[in-house]
């Protein structure tokens, strides 16, 4: 099989972690038999300073005619006086709603070795292995109206609009259902329907889906999102899969990456159109941009989410997952994640040890 991947590295250190990604995957593409094509654009930032836009009517066939993006981050102070409606972000808001990517899974697991770099006690985290479906296209980042409008008095008004369907509820509810079948057969859906008539919505459909589907043999709970922020701080082993609106699975998502140690350990898969979209959860970093001392890992791990959802090579994702973990069980690691006893490396070094640890 020969696959055309397109790879947007993006800003910051981006063009770093995605360096890695895509020597892995060649690395894995000759151990399991498989090609690999890559196909590398601009966009974000740094398609901003080459054509004055985030995104590129070029960039964006080229991600519709591809089997599976990788990206890397976008944004950074450099754009951050931009009008929002150019800014980098918006790339990746456009290629979301372009490519038909409802459906963001975002998998928490704490590597054992990592145990007592998280920010809490081993025992609360020790053992935690979550997924996060959040909805991508739809909620607050989309609904309509939007904007910041002049008052009368000269005042300003900025409003945005949290607006969910029907369709838009079960589709998502039915990925997070399937997923809890191959993992523990559990999900919790998070709302705030004590409050908002938008997921009263949500919780009425989600609750429709799982009696009225099949789904008997997954557990179904509801909790409110303020008390689910909490929950993920005092017992995060209870949770097998979260399901949640596109906001508050953008926050907590992020929330739970601290739970695994460092954002930098976070991969996250976007899928529900015919091309998944790839990229590790943390941002782009300008602080350590070009010192060498991003992690990589969440970018490799999205790799092997990519093997395992776009690729069809499972052996190969499990292998890069295994391989992850080898390495950080003989001590090495980047600075995020660094704990007294453990070798300090930078991000191409963590990058060449995964990889020559695969074969």
């Amino acid at each position: 099989m020969n696959y055309k991947i397109a790879v947007l590295p993006g800003d910051g250190i981006g063009p770093e972690v995605v360096r890695e990604g895509t020597q892995l995957l060649s690395r894995a593409a000759a151990l399991y038999g498989f090609q690999v094509e890559f196909a590398e654009a601009l966009v974000g930032g740094a398609s901003i300073d080459a054509h004055g836009k985030p995104l590129t009517d070029p960039v964006l066939k080229l991600a519709k005619q591809s089997d599976a993006v990788l990206l890397g981050a976008m944004g950074g102070p450099k754009w951050d006086g931009l009008d929002y409606s150019i800014r980098p972000e918006r790339a990746l808001l456009a290629l979301r709603q372009e490519l038909g990517l409802f459906a963001n899974l975002r998998p928490v697991k704490l590597f054992s070795a990592l145990a007592s770099a998280s920010t809490l006690r081993r025992e609360v985290v020790e053992g935690t292995d979550l997924l996060v479906v959040r909805e991508l296209t739809g909620g607050i980042y989309f609904g309509q109206p939007k904007g910041v409008t002049k008052l009368a008095d000269g005042t300003e008004r900025g409003v945005n609009t949290e607006v969910y369907t029907t369709p838009e509820i079960e589709r998502i509810a039915r990925v997070a259902f399937e997923a809890a079948r191959k993992r523990r057969n559990k999900v919790i859906s998070v709302d705030k329907a004590n409050v908002l008539e938008a997921t009263e919505l949500w919780r009425k459909v989600v609750t429709r889906v799982h009696k009225e589907n099949g789904y008997g043999d997954v557990a179904l709970e509801h909790m409110l999102v303020d008390n689910c922020a909490m929950q993920l701080i005092r017992d995060p082993k209870q949770f097998d899969v979260i399901v949640t609106t596109n906001m508050f699975g953008d926050i907590l998502s992020d929330e739970a990456a601290m739970l695994t140690g460092s954002i930098g350990m976070l991969p996250s898969a976007s899928l529900g159109g015919k091309v998944g979209m790839y990229e590790p959860v943390h941002g782009s970093a300008p602080d350590i941009t070009g010192k060498d001392m991003a992690n990589p890992l969440a970018t490799i791990l999205t790799v092997a989410l990519m093997l395992r959802h776009s690729l069809d090579q499972g052996k190969a994702a499990d292998r890069i997952e295994k391989a992850v973990q080898e390495v950080l069980d003989e001590g090495y690691r980047t600075a995020d994640i660094q704990e007294k006893g453990c070798r300090l490396i930078g991000c191409r070094e963590m990058g060449k040890r995964v990889r020559e640890k695969i074969g």
